[in-house]
């Protein structure tokens, strides 16, 4: 669609060692849009539940992002590792991310600020939940407006054309699946309702958990209508890498879901 948002001439001063304009890109933008609200909500969610200063947030903030840039494009070179050996640089081009590389890696980060300052977990995961949704969001936009991440080739009343040479999309010039699109409604729905579901919560990371297999389902049904195939498949053309990751993160969670009920109703029945 837009992938650049807009240009500013380079000032003279600056001539020679940066080029002639400094483009910002669109997807840069809302990606930038989206992690500004999500840490303001999780600086004032931490500060409420735990207690957490300001500046401590913020390096939580910063270690989460560094993990989502890590871990989205070492996901990223392992779809494709002979294409990137061969074009090393085209990693940090309009290549995006790999979404579960960035969660795993980010979660990581999660993980050790939780030991650090010794927090409880579930109720932590379920803070980073929203925070994440509210992230990937607006990086689901900015997919859209950049071309990647696209979908398949469809004619129909939901389709969109990609005209943009600097568009990521491939082909172009062709009606696709808006599949950047169909994500954004997704995570948005799965938004809503969790923040619905806080309202009637049963049990500390029942919102962490619910966002995970509504996320892992919604994300493999979308997979059907990806046109980016260099992602890879484990078994060609039948079960993508995203789907596999998202179907063991489907089996973890729904176990740890039943689990926390089981515990509730045993302990409805002790009491």
């Amino acid at each position: 669609m837009h992938p650049i948002l807009f240009k500013i001439p380079t000032p003279g001063f600056l001539q020679g060692f940066l080029p002639e304009e400094l483009i910002i890109y669109s997807y840069g933008a809302l990606i930038f849009l989206g992690a500004i609200l999500a840490s303001s909500f999780l600086t004032i969610q931490l500060k409420r539940k735990f207690g957490i200063k300001s500046d401590d947030s913020l390096n939580l903030v910063i270690g989460i992002i560094l993990g989502a840039i890590i871990g989205g494009k070492a996901f990223l070179y392992f779809e494709n590792p002979s294409f990137f050996n061969e074009n090393p640089s085209a990693i940090f081009s309009n290549s995006g991310f790999v979404f579960y590389g960035s969660l795993i890696v980010s979660l990581s980060v999660v993980w050790w600020f939780i030991k650090k300052y010794k927090l409880a977990l579930w109720p932590f995961l379920d803070i980073i939940a929203i925070t994440t949704l509210i992230v990937h969001f607006f990086g689901r936009l900015g997919c859209f407006l950049a071309g990647c991440c696209h979908g398949i080739p469809y004619d129909g009343i939901f389709s969109v054309i990609f005209s943009d040479p600097h568009c990521a999309a491939d082909p172009l010039h062709t009606p696709l699946h808006p599949t950047q699109l169909y994500s954004a409604f997704m995570l948005l729905t799965i938004l809503v309702f969790l923040f619905l579901i806080k309202k009637i919560q049963r049990f500390d990371g029942q919102i962490f958990l619910l966002y995970l297999m509504f996320y892992s389902i919604g994300r493999s049904i979308i997979e059907e209508f990806r046109g980016d195939e260099e992602r890879g498949f484990v078994f060609d053309g039948f079960l993508s890498h995203s789907q596999l990751i998202a179907l063991i993160l489907l089996i973890i969670s729904l176990y740890f879901y039943i689990k926390k009920e089981m515990n509730i109703g045993f302990t409805n029945e002790n009491e």
